[in-house]
């Protein structure tokens, strides 16, 4: 019977050790929810609201939602706090966890990842943090940035950490390393990568897998980086940024790598161009496939679908316009006004956009052919602009502007 016990408690063990983290932008990070049963048409005034929560702080990250909580991370004063809130809406904890960026745009970036009883969080410095779910006592906490000397960008961290097997991600950038992995249960370091060069970028790292082949895909302010989840060597590497080729000043890259099969999409605003990676069979190097500058994507994500990647770009940090891409050719199948850039996630067949300005939220059909606005309506209540992606869990859409939680029904 003891014997049985102890088996049963190490499977419980592993269960919860490993769990399927819930995260920004999906289970793969790459603004696909696998949600079904969705609205096809939302009502004139928009879905039924099922909360409106205020007082989580300052932020444009995402709020991420389990089975039975929401979090989200909000800025007051100069720190960063975690909140779980309850599905009736209720703050269950509200928890200081690190320092806040103060400088340029200070609201808090980085979105929460959620792996069995523990949440993995970093603050705008670049503090590593592990927190209890059910009550949010940290259980280790390791300073990232100072400890690795990272170099930061004017906007400081944006991060969203990645687990990885036994391991929790997190990307300084600098002279001293590019990228990092913790034990996730102890936060004790497991290795460092080489410098590839490039400070801080603003880009959150993904698996990308590819027939026998796993990868971390990573960047720092200049630089792919494809390693080893194991042992963190640097298999290849893109130099993405060139700073000959751009008018503007600094860098601001922001945008997930999007991958389908041996490609990987990279995109930037400002007018950067955009270009499309083709690793070669081995998983040894990548090269060039196509490059223009019609999809500079600013900060709201890409979706591909069916050969084609739609998003929006940057005509200016107030404008952009909404585009689909060939996969294969970069050629545009449309480029269109529509209010202006933003967000943009999918689920059950349907785009969901969250513009940048008013804060319209729409349903698009995924038609490469124009911007099919199915259903839109206005988020009422935040301060702002509406930087934050959307979340879709549970029959439900997760919206944030500044310091209020809005919770959607879309189920049918």
């Amino acid at each position: 019977m003891k014997r049985i016990n102890f088996t049963i408690a190490f499977i419980l063990m592993v269960v919860i050790g490993f769990a399927q983290p819930v995260q920004w932008r999906g289970p793969q990070r790459d603004g696909k929810f696998p949600e079904t049963g969705l609205l096809k048409k939302w009502p004139d005034a928009g879905p039924a609201m099922l909360l409106k929560v205020e007082g989580i702080g300052k932020g444009y990250s995402s709020v991420i939602a389990t089975d039975k909580y929401i979090f989200a991370t909000g800025m007051k004063d100069s720190l960063d706090y975690l909140s779980c809130i309850t599905t009736d809406g209720k703050i269950k904890w509200q928890v200081s966890y690190g320092h806040s960026w103060v400088k340029s745009f200070p609201e808090t970036r980085s979105s929460p990842t959620i792996e069995g009883d523990r949440v993995y969080i970093i603050s705008g410095v670049g503090e590593l943090v592990c927190l209890n779910v059910e009550d949010g006592a940290i259980r280790w906490k390791v300073n990232v940035d100072k400890d690795f000397k990272s170099d930061w960008h004017t906007w400081g961290v944006s991060e969203s950490p990645l687990i990885v097997d036994d391991k929790v991600i997190c990307t300084p950038g600098g002279k001293t390393t590019s990228v990092v992995a913790f034990d996730k249960m102890t936060g004790k370091l497991i290795w460092q990568s080489v410098s590839v060069g490039g400070p801080r970028s603003y880009v959150s790292p993904i698996i990308y897998e590819y027939k026998q082949l796993r990868f971390i895909l990573a960047a720092t302010g200049t630089n792919l980086i494809a390693l080893e989840p194991a042992t963190g060597k640097v298999v290849w590497t893109f130099v993405y940024w060139d700073g000959t080729k751009w008018d503007q000043p600094g860098l601001i890259w922001a945008t997930t790598p999007v991958v389908k099969g041996r490609d990987i999409f990279l995109s930037m605003g400002y007018d950067y161009r955009n270009v499309m990676l083709q690793m070669n069979e081995e998983g040894t190097s990548v090269t060039e496939k196509w490059s223009n500058l019609i999809l500079d994507n600013h900060h709201g994500g890409l979706i591909e679908l069916d050969g084609y990647i739609y998003g929006s770009n940057w005509v200016s940090n107030s404008k952009g316009k909404w585009v689909c891409l060939d996969w294969e050719t970069g050629s545009a199948k449309y480029e269109t006004d529509w209010l202006t850039k933003g967000s943009m996630v999918y689920a059950d067949g349907l785009l969901c956009v969250l513009e940048e300005k008013t804060g319209t939220v729409a349903l698009v059909k995924p038609n490469p052919q124009s911007f099919d606005v199915v259903s839109s309506f206005k988020l009422q209540g935040g301060i702002g602009p509406f930087w934050s992606h959307p979340f879709i869990s549970n029959g439900k859409m997760y919206l944030r502007h500044g310091d209020v939680l809005f919770v959607y029904n879309i189920k049918t």
